[in-house]
């Protein structure tokens, strides 16, 4: 539970297309490791200050929330040595002696016993130029929920001073290849806490979130065949949503988590369906004697993009989810896969083709302009940040399958990894859950 203190406001693969053209929780047993390769332009220089008393808390959260705060591409965070005496979010801060060390943001709080074994986190944020403070928030957590609440307070942060909801509380779903096994691993957005949803010695691809975040879907090929699965992440339950004959791929979810669009080749071809996410009514929606596969849902539900070659090569089209013909929606390029659009609906992102190589490209709807966002040259399965500003998406280095993350307009750019192991197909969750 948490306290509002004095608030201001400010004002599904390319694998399965390539192949068609041509449980309980468990602790992972490793994590994914974090690598900044790139910052954006105009950093907002902002000092936190080690709270008071976190010694308590394993980890402290100030460095949680500076590790977040610099991975956003969009803060530069400042070194504030030891004050004294300490300052916490009650202290009369001399905000003009902060302006002098060119902090604009400045961040205090501090770590208090409660009773039941529990500790209070305080914190208070002010805008250093103005002189003023942008509020804060008091929570009452166990020691257990350090990491998160420090996560809860870089979003806090994140929002007063870009306008931009953060999303550091968000997880993140990917699948793990280490020898012969396959897990799909469900992490925190800056890899921690990487837990196992499911293990297999079959490949598992395409995991995919429902939007109100209690399910995935993914593609299990356990039955010696893909089959798409819909999995409970309170129970670890699951049950098939698709596994009529033939190949079951490519699930999306709409936007009120009811039904899936999936790809099926149960009438020969690989056609577009809708389904529920309990696999009952099943209707066509798609009719071409081409391959119609990866759809996606637009945000308002009113549209399904998704991959074709009915125009002679792999291109994006779009389809109205109550049927009726499909409209071409890309022509620069003979090869662009994968679409996925932004939560406004006004960027377009897939993978597009360029000399031989794969890479990460935005295409405003707009004005139908692409820019490649990536360098890779093996760069698949992009998936949007729920607040737009990040990519993530599938990469290679070495041979080896890692995540990387780009922001939407390519500056800001990571890499994510875990050692001895390939990670691919990765799918970012919504926001949590209030």
């Amino acid at each position: 539970m948490y306290a509002l203190l004095n608030p201001v406001p400010v004002t599904q693969t390319l694998r399965a297309v390539l192949v068609a053209f041509a449980v309980v929780w468990s602790p992972a047993q490793a994590q994914l490791s974090i690598e900044i390769i790139g910052g954006g332009a105009d950093q907002l220089p902002i000092a936190i200050v080690p709270f008071a008393g976190e010694a308590a808390l394993q980890p402290g959260v100030t460095e949680v929330i500076e590790a977040d705060l610099a991975r956003s591409g969009r803060f530069r965070t400042l070194y504030t040595g030891p004050q004294n005496p300490p300052l916490n979010e009650a202290t009369n801060v001399d905000l003009a002696g902060w302006r002098s060390r060119t902090a604009d943001a400045l961040v205090v709080g501090g770590v208090y016993p409660a009773p039941g074994g529990r500790y209070e986190v305080r914190f208070r944020l002010y805008d250093v130029p103005k002189q003023v403070s942008l509020g804060g928030l008091a929570y009452t957590i166990t020691p257990a929920q350090a990491r998160a609440t420090a996560h809860r307070i870089a979003d806090f942060i994140y929002e007063k001073l870009t306008g931009d909801r953060g999303v550091f509380s968000t997880r993140i779903a990917y699948v793990v290849k280490a020898g012969s096994r396959y897990q799909l691993q469900i992490a925190d957005a800056d890899g921690a806490n990487s837990q196992a949803a499911m293990t297999s010695n079959e490949p598992i691809i395409s995991p995919t979130w429902s939007p109100d975040g209690t399910r995935l879907a993914y593609v299990s090929f356990e039955a010696k065949k893909p089959v798409v699965y819909v999995h409970s992440l309170a129970t670890g339950q699951r049950q098939a949503a698709a596994s009529f004959r033939g190949s079951n791929s490519a699930p999306a979810w709409s936007p009120d988590s009811r039904q899936l669009a999936v790809a099926l080749s149960r009438e020969g071809g690989t056609q577009l369906f809708l389904v529920n996410a309990d696999g009952s009514n099943l209707r066509r929606l798609t009719s071409s004697p081409s391959i119609d596969t990866e759809p996606h849902f637009s945000p308002d539900g009113q549209w399904i993009y998704f991959t074709s070659d009915r125009g002679g090569s792999p291109q994006i089209y779009r389809v109205s989810t109550g049927g009726g013909g499909a409209e071409r929606v890309t022509f620069s390029g003979d090869y662009n896969v994968s679409p996925r659009l932004s939560p406004d609906g006004k960027t377009l992102v897939l993978v597009t083709r360029n000399a031989g190589r794969f890479y990460v490209a935005a295409m405003d709807l707009a004005t139908r302009q692409i820019q490649i966002l990536t360098d890779g040259g093996r760069d698949e399965s992009p998936s949007f940040a729920p607040n737009g500003k990040m990519i993530l998406y599938a990469a290679n280095d070495g041979g080896r399958g890692v995540l990387a993350a780009t922001s939407s307009d390519g500056r800001v750019k990571q890499r994510l990894s875990v050692p001895a192991a390939d990670v691919r197909e990765p799918a970012w969750g919504p926001y949590p859950a209030n």
